[in-house]
């Protein structure tokens, strides 16, 4: 920053504070401008546009102009007043979902069916060369539907909880069960693989970012690989927000920018100068620094919601013996690694259920000694373990990790060197996401796989992480009787026996300990206080922030104010 802007700044900033109400929220909305934001993937860039593709990270590029029929009801986050902070990667409790485009839904019996009734007047807008602006309607529901079942890239057994979906009038979609699924509205109504998507798109090519087109707040205009998404505002979006009791068209900004930034440091710099607006996945270590060097900056902390863990394939050896993977938790100092390594910023425990889950969330004093063992520090007994399972000193697996994850990147090494004093030594792999990713999709992932995974919500976390053949099991682990349970926990409708179940599930699992369990790190996330209408929420859907972006406003004053 040159000297005449620090003083710019400077005297900005001063002239803000004498104004006294100068960071406080307008009375109305302010209409323009963009916002700029490295969001909680700021690393990755677009992985799909086409929701065929079956994409985890779909929704949070896509989310902007592909809607679905549920979202987070955003009037209950706690800077409206409500109870909840929406971080979570994809869970909203019973109480916080809303109609998106759906408007009313009900379910009946004989058979067991869901009958939804849409929004009237939702537009697609014009897309010169792949479609015309039109309405709507509930063939969109049911053809949208229809492809993502249809699809050979779909999670196994997803929807084989549904007999059929129809159109019984213009706009009316029913959903006919063949059993009662307790994931019904997270499955093909606010997730993953939810959104819906016009004929015309897929029949132009989905996959080319140029051909998408949704009757969400933005419109994506740009794409450059590695780089940026850029997203220009949908003049004829249908959905308002209230505030002060009166109502506003959305979206306030015009433009919409996700940069894609690999390196930390620039991420830091793009946030300190102003040119990110929002900076949402910021390790611990940075914070104090970036604090000082940008005073003005607003924060919050949360709990990641993705679960860090080194899977071992318990269909190779040793892997198979369960000594082995409990020796290897022994082996691993993970009150050292949450107190020294995250400097106190992360739980000992949170994974595979997270804390926020009440009720389904059991803390670590609660659990049996076999499980409270795993995560205290013993490498004698570690390396007894491998000796009764005649693992020699000296024995050697191959690790593969992610190298756009900076923390896995400095963790690693740790990992190592802890193991290599109980005699295990690993061969790291540093991968590219698209190969790491390929790898355990495809199953051929070493045998030693260190990564993040999401929480998801409490019945998706055991599920994609543990039931035989889910694409997110890089343990491969197997259990008859354990997916037995799981497919009970799916016909339970009352919630409060699925938390007994699931409770007893993650026991279970626990103490089989195919994972080497590590702490989960606090994250924080920074913005500017020209940032309006914004507390930190980070997804109002599964890993879909669109309907977040779409009610923030630039307060264009108070920034150039602050010499930006």
């Amino acid at each position: 920053m040159t000297r005449m802007r620090t003083l710019g700044l400077t005297l900005g900033l001063a002239a803000a504070l004498t104004a006294g109400t100068a960071f406080s929220q307008p009375a109305k909305p302010q209409y323009g401008g963009s916002l700029e934001v490295g969001t909680v993937y700021v690393t990755l860039s677009a992985l799909s546009w086409d929701p065929q593709d079956w994409n985890w990270k779909l929704n949070h590029d896509t989310g902007q102009f592909y809607e679905h029929l549920f979202a987070a009801d955003l009037s209950k986050a706690k800077r409206n007043g409500g109870p909840h902070a929406f971080y979570a990667d994809a869970w909203l409790p019973s109480d916080a979902i809303r109609g998106e485009l759906a408007e009313s839904w009900a379910w009946k019996q004989d058979p067991l069916r869901i009958e939804i009734q849409l929004r009237k007047g939702v537009m697609f807008p014009e897309k010169p060369g792949v479609m015309a602006s039109r309405e709507l309607t509930a063939e969109d529901v049911v053809f949208s539907y229809n492809r993502l079942a249809n699809s050979p890239k779909k999670i196994p057994e997803y929807f084989d909880h549904v007999e059929k979906v129809e159109a019984t009038g213009k706009h009316t979609v029913v959903f006919q069960f063949k059993v009662f699924n307790a994931e019904w509205d997270y499955r093909f109504g606010w997730g993953y693989y939810s959104t819906i998507t016009p004929k015309e798109v897929a029949d132009a090519g989905a996959t080319n970012w140029k051909n998408v087109n949704g009757t969400g707040p933005f419109m994506l205009s740009d794409f450059v690989q590695g780089n940026s998404n850029t997203y220009s505002r949908n003049p004829i979006y249908w959905d308002k927000e209230k505030i002060g009791g009166e109502e506003f068209k959305l979206p306030f900004v015009d433009k919409l920018v996700y940069r894609t930034i690999r390196d930390e440091a620039t991420q830091h710099a793009a946030l300190r100068t102003g040119k990110l607006d929002i900076l949402e996945n910021i390790r611990w270590s940075a914070v104090e620094q970036l604090k000082k060097s940008a005073p003005h900056l607003q924060w919050s902390r949360w709990l990641s919601m993705s679960g860090q863990f080194v899977a071992l394939r318990v269909d190779t050896k040793p892997f198979d013996d369960i000594r082995v993977r409990r020796a290897l938790n022994l082996a691993i100092n993970k009150k050292e690694i949450a107190e020294a390594y995250y400097g106190g910023n992360a739980e000992l425990f949170a994974y595979p259920m997270h804390i926020d889950y009440h009720g389904y969330y059991e803390p670590l004093s609660a659990m049996p000694d076999s499980i409270k063992e795993l995560y205290a520090y013993n490498p004698q007994k570690a390396r007894k373990l491998l000796d009764e399972a005649g693992v020699p000193k000296g024995y050697s697996f191959k690790v593969q990790f992610c190298s756009c994850n900076p923390d896995h990147v400095d963790l690693v090494p740790l990992l190592a060197a802890y193991l290599e004093q109980v005699g295990v030594k690993i061969e790291l792999q540093p991968m590219e996401y698209g190969a790491f990713l390929s790898a355990m999709t495809s199953k051929t992932n070493a045998p030693g796989y260190l990564m993040n995974n999401g929480h998801t919500n409490p019945t998706t976390s055991i599920r994609k992480s543990f039931i035989k053949g889910q694409v997110w099991n890089p343990s491969q682990y197997s259990d008859p009787a354990y997916d037995a349970k799981m497919a009970e926990v799916y016909r339970t409708p009352d919630e409060e026996k699925r938390k007994v179940m699931i409770r007893e599930m993650t026991r279970e699992i626990l103490d089989k300990a195919p994972y080497i369990w590590l702490p989960t790190p606090y994250i924080y996330t920074a913005w500017w206080p020209w940032v309006k209408n914004y507390n930190g929420e980070l997804r109002a859907g599964a890993v879909r922030p669109g309907p977040i972006y779409a009610r923030i406003w630039v307060d264009q004053e108070m920034k150039k104010r602050m010499g930006f």
